[in-house]
């Protein structure tokens, strides 16, 4: 045992592997228990959180105590069958979350300032 753990800590994981995983496409009806029942196999879990709103139904986060238990769980689970639908399983980037954001206020930004000097963006 004391050898495997002094393994994981040489391994090199790519940079967007982290303990929290996005998953997608669930069935509407699940409940946190079972998503415990599925994700629970790969190692102890720190927390579920289940999509509610119209918006988010069908997605959940899984947070695992461990990095690579999460990266165990999303090689083994992207694509997993439950209730006829096919799981996808990626690890969250809360980076591709704001990007978004910070472009529609980037271009804002611009859009005053052209507005405030008198620049029109046509030549």
């Amino acid at each position: 045992m004391a050898l495997a753990a002094t393994r994981r800590t040489n391994v090199r994981l790519p940079p967007e592997v982290n303990r929290i995983l996005y998953v997608r496409n669930l069935p509407y009806k699940i409940t946190a228990e079972e998503i415990y029942d599925i994700f629970g196999k790969y190692g102890p879990i720190r927390q579920v959180r289940v999509g509610t709103n119209p918006e988010t139904k069908g997605t959940a986060f899984v947070v695992y105590e461990d990095i690579f238990d999460a990266k165990n769980a999303c090689d083994h689970l992207s694509g997993f069958n439950v209730c006829n639908r096919y799981l996808v399983v990626l690890y969250y980037q809360s980076t591709k979350l704001y990007q978004k954001v910070d472009a529609e206020k980037k271009q804002a930004q611009l859009d005053a300032a052209k507005k405030k000097y008198g620049v029109d963006g046509a030549k």
